[in-house]
């Protein structure tokens, strides 16, 4: 099946424009000419599994590593001639921890702003509202190593702000977080886009996540292989999607390609087949199999279909619950659970 990629956000002027972008490591290349555009007061998503290139990308966008090949601009400012001005556009949420723990909240606030220049009176008066914007109000004098992970994670979108950017980019933003926290922290994002007036490009690789962007880019293996709203990727599945577990899955793969043309590809011990009509298909299925059916479910695809249509695996693999494991584990050391 061939996507297509919308590369341009209706009804709004462009803030980021990336023209064939590249990166290469001694090598090997972790990003392989992307193309995209980001419009003003949009929430676009990199989605993808770890490795896929998404934290690259965000890093030449946000100067730290400079373009092999390509080009880009991020509020109209080239990210390899203009860095300065590129840097006083944005605020950047890392993937890791990246707050002082042995200063206050207001005390992180402080420093942050004095390296961006922001005058003290703006400061002043800035810092309250960020801290109210994500509900910290009351913990700006505590120590920041006594903070729960979602407390830091919000002071940590706080400070982003401080300077009031026109771009945020949010690396993993609820990476090793709760479900519960990840959910605020997912209404503090839609707060900003309407109070802040602010454009936001996020990487995740939490596919319900991405359903929250108005447009998601798909990478893998450092190329964009499809990009649209959630609603449109989802669409051209087409129909819906069959789970079925049997006593020999291997054997229900090979009696469903022989009987019906369609693939089934395994998925945490089940088959997953798209289908143009369940309802009517499902019972055609269970009669025409062989293998024994232990049990069989009818849903709506999803965004890890179509992940899964594209490449042939979940986004989610051991590679990837391992990293996310080993950060959790870092974002809750030293604090309390939310």
């Amino acid at each position: 099946m061939k996507y297509k990629i919308t590369n341009y956000w209706q009804g709004s002027k462009t803030i980021i424009e990336v023209d064939e972008l590249k990166k290469e490591y001694n090598g090997l290349t972790a990003v392989k000419g992307v193309s995209f555009d980001v419009g003003r007061g949009e929430i676009f998503g990199f989605l993808g599994p770890n490795g896929a290139g998404k934290t690259t990308t965000i890093s030449m966008l946000c100067t730290l590593l400079r373009p092999t090949a390509g080009h880009a601009t991020v509020n109209g400012f080239d990210v390899a001639r203009d860095k300065l001005a590129v840097r006083r556009s944005i605020g950047l949420v890392f993937q890791d921890p990246s707050l002082d723990e042995r200063l206050t909240a207001v005390e992180n606030l402080r420093f942050h702003a004095m390296i961006y220049g922001v005058p003290k009176a703006d400061r002043d008066k800035r810092i309250p509202v960020v801290l109210e914007l994500v509900e910290l109000e009351g913990r700006q004098n505590d120590l920041v190593r006594t903070f729960s992970g979602g407390m830091k994670r919000r002071l940590e979108l706080a400070r982003g702000l401080l300077h009031q950017p026109k771009m945020l980019f949010l690396d993993e933003p609820t990476l090793g977080l709760d479900p519960q926290t990840r959910h605020h922290i997912w209404e503090y994002v839609h707060q900003l886009k309407i109070e802040e007036g602010l454009s936001i490009f996020l990487t995740t690789h939490y596919m319900d996540e991405a359903e929250n962007c108005d447009r998601v880019a798909i990478i893998d293996h450092g190329q964009l292989i499809a990009m649209d709203t959630p609603e449109n990727l989802k669409e051209e599945i087409g129909g819906e999607v069959i789970m079925l577990s049997t006593r020999d899955n291997r054997a229900a793969a090979d009696e469903i390609q022989n009987k019906f043309a369609l693939k089934a590809v395994e998925v945490n011990g089940e088959l997953s087949l798209q289908v143009a009509d369940g309802n009517h298909f499902m019972p055609r299925l269970i009669k025409g199999l062989e293998t024994e059916v232990a049990s069989i479910s009818l849903r709506k695809p999803t965004l890890e279909d179509v992940f899964l249509k594209l490449t042939g695996r979940r986004i989610r693999d051991e590679k990837i619950e391992g990293i996310e494991q080993e950060r959790t584990r870092r974002r809750q050391r030293g604090g309390r659970k939310v």
